[in-house]
């Protein structure tokens, strides 16, 4: 055998072993593809949940105390006493700070002894007053004198007022050397420490802000500010004095606690022309302080009448583009997609404002395995009437 057709022998075994193992590799290949054809991709599918709803505006505002009171002395005077733990809970009329009262007691004392002498000098004035009197009335008294009788007592009476209304002024000023709470609250730390000159109506000691009830300011926009007022109107009221009695939710950052519900209470009497709101205030019950001046919430105002809504959750909603769209399966669970129009959550879910009528088996889990035209095996499940996360989100949530 030459080597021309050793070479030739070696080539042809090499492409006799290439095809047999394609061949062998297609008898592989063509089984596993049939059969993945003919099991269809297995999902969840559920009904949508429908019943009345009330869909919500969300607004982010600002909680702030019903009262606040920024503490001052009357007085002028050196800090002699702190009375009160930062940060603890007063009452009205307990005592905050003391004064140092030495002066202002000097000066009451003082002020006491000018009325003793004035009530002593009237008292002399008087009785010569009436002296005179009978002694003109018998004619051993000149007109003259008895009018000097009578100047005298009321220069007399007159100063004994005035001196009556320096020992007030005194006991004022010795009383306002003793600080006291004007309301219930929480008192924030002292802002002077004891030895400090205390300016009168001028140092600021401390401040108390009132715990329950606590009000929360948020800002609305011109339409919505007319939806509301027209709403309470409706209810028998105004949207600038008690809003009608319109129950309102407030989330905190902490998602942890629950909502706390409240009522508008009160709006401003006129639009911002710079930025085109007005600021609209709501009243909460706040019995466990745990709702905090300047803290940031999230406020869910009723924006519309009850109806007749269909939701579905977020997960059920796919994209195409720019349109948003759910996959609904027939009896013979063969998949299409169905476009909709979502609109804001409620209960947890995404309401659907167009596209449904509630009465479509909808895919809420395994979207990626489906296509429209394909046939699935559906695990039929029911949603509850409210989903886990039920905190309200606007419609940017859904864009």
């Amino acid at each position: 055998m030459t080597l021309l057709d050793s070479n030739a022998n070696s080539g042809t075994v090499r492409i006799y072993t290439l095809l047999r193992r394609m061949a062998f590799a297609s008898l592989i290949l063509i089984p596993v593809d049939a059969i993945a054809q003919q099991e269809p991709p297995t999902v969840t599918a559920a009904k949508p949940v429908v019943r009345e709803i009330v869909e919500d505006d969300e607004f982010v505002g600002r909680f702030e105390a019903l009262d606040e009171v920024a503490i001052r002395s009357r007085v002028g005077g050196y800090l002699q006493e702190v009375h009160f733990t930062d940060g603890a809970i007063v009452k009205e009329g307990d005592l905050l700070f003391t004064i140092d009262q030495r002066p202002f007691q000097a000066a009451f004392e003082a002020a006491r002894s000018r009325v003793d002498i004035a009530t002593s000098l009237l008292d002399f004035t008087k009785l010569q007053l009436q002296r005179a009197e009978d002694l003109a009335k018998s004619g051993n008294l000149s007109t003259a004198t008895l009018d000097d009788r009578r100047r005298e007592y009321l220069a007399a009476e007159a100063g004994a007022q005035g001196a009556t209304a320096d020992l007030r002024t005194a006991s004022l000023n010795l009383e306002f050397t003793e600080i006291r709470a004007p309301l219930s609250g929480r008192i924030d730390r002292r802002l002077v420490s004891v030895g400090n000159l205390v300016q009168a109506d001028s140092t600021l000691l401390t401040t108390i802000v009132t715990q329950s009830p606590i009000d929360f300011y948020f800002d609305v926009d011109e339409r919505l500010f007319l939806a509301y007022a027209e709403d309470a109107r409706k209810r028998g009221g105004a949207l600038q004095q008690g809003a009608g009695g319109l129950d309102v939710t407030v989330r905190i950052a902490d998602r942890q606690n629950n909502a706390f519900q409240g009522k508008l209470d009160f709006a401003e009497n006129r639009i911002d022309s710079g930025t085109g709101t007005v600021r609209v205030r709501a009243r909460f019950d706040n019995p466990d302080d745990v709702l905090q001046p300047g803290m940031f919430g999230r406020i869910n105002v009723p924006g519309s009448l009850p109806y007749r809504g269909v939701m579905l959750p977020d997960e059920a909603i796919s994209a195409d583009q720019d349109r948003r769209i759910v996959y609904v399966i027939d009896s013979e669970g063969t998949v299409s997609a169905k476009p909709v129009r979502p609109g804001p959550r409620n209960l947890g879910y995404r309401v659907i404002r167009d596209g449904l009528t509630g009465d479509e088996t909808v895919i809420v889990k395994g979207l990626m395995r489906v296509r429209p035209g394909i046939k699935v095996k559906a695990e039929i499940v029911t949603l509850p009437p409210e989903a886990g996360g039920t905190e309200a989100e606007g419609d940017g949530a859904a864009q």
